[in-house]
């Protein structure tokens, strides 16, 4: 195992550049959840809500998720197969040239240069480079797994594996388009075809870049912070391909009540309620795990983000598929609901299982302990309180909001105006910035105890000469 070099300087650089972008970030999803009830909040042109939102969603999505998946990824990757990063110059020219992409989304979402498609608002010349970004993570990643000296194929590999080829598919045909000019294109698809195009990247894009490649992290950093094995290698291993399988039939589940068609729509609703069942394997492979010992909840800090997030997960995981049903889609569709179900999924499952791997990741490069382990504990209490609060005022508002919109007086015409279904969920609104902020708190204790943890580290690597 000492008989080469972790290229740790790669991992810990995409870490970094993962808390940076996700303070910027956060900030921005705090300013537009102020905008949604203080208007005066819209500075124009660049910092209106049309704007922000967006570059929230992406800043985020992407410089903190994807940031987090490269680095760790390569942290995971490397100790699965036991040998170093195939050709490890050009994964460090993959952590600058990420670092330029990013500064350049900032830039053009906020000037507004946008192709109008959810999940995909860059515009051709940064759809090219994410390409490239994406190309060269998979020849790194492919080629390590390539010369591997593990024989065994751990389940967190065929996750990553399955990650990279997904969401390479999915964004190179979602994002055909011909280039009119520098800063603006056209898609190829167009009406119903691109509105199923669309939901079937927006849907599986968020599935392959904000699920497997967390379930990678689940899988490899849950044993090794606890000490317990992993309760059903089996089970994991039905629970990947089950998954793998039904995710990519999924996405017309956005679409119900449009002009797509209806068998459409229906075979999304049915292998969307099947993704309950591959879905929960992971979770019940987390509780029994964990179950061996349960004194590692009250001993081993990490342990309670791990199976709170497998937790957020397993209720996603029966949340969306209830969406996806008609009966249910026809209330809360367009509704603040969906925010509050997408936000349990990003503040809870990716959010708790991202910071606690990097946790794990940072005292190991820094040959370390953590900081302070009463900081992450204050960490994990106001993250999940702040999520919780988050996420239940947005389903009571959609909840109202559906309710009223659908309300209608005996002759048929609707009973409220818009601005009688728009003024009662100012004080929800209110509430989910008091939240954000609540979470946001917690996520700077969580940047104090990384960032302190790595001065620790330097200081006694200085000491011992290293």
């Amino acid at each position: 195992m000492d008989d080469y070099r972790y290229d740790n300087q790669t991992v810990n650089g995409f870490i970094l550049s993962a808390i940076f972008w996700g303070v910027i970030g956060i900030v921005a999803g705090l300013w537009i959840s102020v905008q949604m009830w203080l208007p005066s909040w819209n500075v124009a042109p660049y910092f209106t809500f049309g704007r922000l939102r967006v570059f929230h969603t992406n800043v985020l999505a992407v410089g903190l998720g994807i940031g987090a998946i490269f680095g760790i990824t390569y942290y995971i990757v490397m100790r699965l197969t036991r040998v170093p990063l195939f050709l490890p110059k050009l994964a460090r020219f993959h952590l600058y040239l990420f670092n330029v992409a990013m500064v350049l989304v900032a830039l053009s979402l906020l000037a507004g240069m946008n192709q109008s498609v959810e999940y995909a608002e860059l515009e051709w010349p940064l759809d090219v480079g994410v390409v490239i970004l994406w190309v060269i993570f998979a020849i790194v990643v492919f080629g390590t797994i390539i010369k591997r000296k593990e024989d065994q194929m751990y389940i967190s590999l065929w996750y990553v594996i399955a990650s990279i080829v997904a969401v390479a598919i999915l964004y190179i045909v979602n994002n055909l388009a011909v280039p009119a000019d520098l800063f603006k294109s056209y898609q190829v698809f167009a009406g119903v075809n691109s509105a199923n195009v669309a939901w079937w990247y927006g849907h599986n894009v968020v599935g392959f870049l904000l699920t497997t490649p967390i379930l990678a992290m689940f899988y490899y950093f849950l044993p090794k912070s606890t000490g317990i094995p992993i309760y059903s290698h089996r089970l994991s291993i039905i629970s990947f391909w089950s998954v793998v399988f039904a995710y990519l039939w999924t996405g017309a589940h956005h679409l119900v009540y449009t002009p797509v068609p209806d068998w459409i729509q229906t075979l999304a609703i049915i292998f969307t309620i099947f993704l309950i069942a591959p879905s929960w394997g992971s979770v019940v492979n987390g509780y029994y795990t964990v179950g061996s010992d349960w004194s590692a909840m009250r001993t081993n800090y990490l342990t309670k983000f791990f199976l709170w997030g497998i937790t957020f997960y397993g209720l996603q995981t029966i949340q969306g598929p209830s969406q996806g049903l008609r009966t249910v889609s026809q209330l809360i569709h367009y509704t603040d609901w969906v925010p509050g179900h997408v936000h349990m999924g990003t503040m809870g499952w990716v959010t708790m299982t991202v910071c606690a791997s990097i946790y794990y990741v940072v005292p190991k490069i820094y040959k370390t302990e953590i900081y302070s382990i009463k900081v992450a504990n204050t960490h994990f209490w106001l993250v999940l309180i702040g999520q919780l609060m988050f996420s239940i005022t947005m389903w009571i508002t959609g909840i109202q909001q559906g309710a009223m919109w659908k309300a209608v007086n005996p002759d048929g015409t609707l009973k409220y105006t818009f601005m009688e279904t728009l003024v009662p969920n100012y004080p929800y609104w209110q509430m989910r910035t008091v939240s954000g902020l609540i979470f946001t708190v917690g996520m700077l204790f969580f940047i104090y105890n990384v960032l302190m943890t790595m001065h620790q580290g330097k200081q006694r690597m200085a000491g011992a000469g290293v």
